[in-house]
């Protein structure tokens, strides 16, 4: 049987443990966007940013005359919903240049962590 203390330092050490595992596997990842001319290609129609903002203009121009205009707040929010999608979706994440010793010590933090902090979460047997 487990006492309370030693279930308490288990859960403490792992979440200490997942966090600087997390934080150190989050901070070696690059964020690149491949943003260019084409937000979406279409078959073969290629759909560029300017084509999502001059809807969203035109959406705005009908919520400032009319803010009940439902065919104005479609078309603000779907064209404001397309232009974030076509910047997210055209992000890509890369891993940075790290050593073996650097990757199996970020991973030993993170699993480890998480074995120690489920370890304590769960209840004994003789409860």
């Amino acid at each position: 049987m487990v006492s309370g203390g030693d279930k308490t330092t288990r859960f403490l050490v792992g979440v200490m443990m997942l966090a600087g595992g997390t934080y150190m596997f989050l901070n070696s990842i690059q964020v690149y966007t491949g943003f260019s001319h084409s937000l979406y290609n279409a078959g073969g129609f290629q759909v560029t940013g300017g084509m999502v903002l001059i809807p969203m203009i035109f959406g705005i121009g009908m919520i400032f005359y009319d803010s009940r205009n439902l065919f104005g707040w479609l078309l603000g929010l779907g064209s404001l919903a397309m232009l974030v999608f076509g910047v997210i979706s055209k992000t890509q994440f890369q891993l940075k240049s790290m050593t073996s010793f650097e990757l199996i010590i970020i991973l030993v933090l993170m699993i480890g962590g998480l074995g120690l902090f489920l370890s304590a979460l769960k209840g004994d047997r003789n409860d």
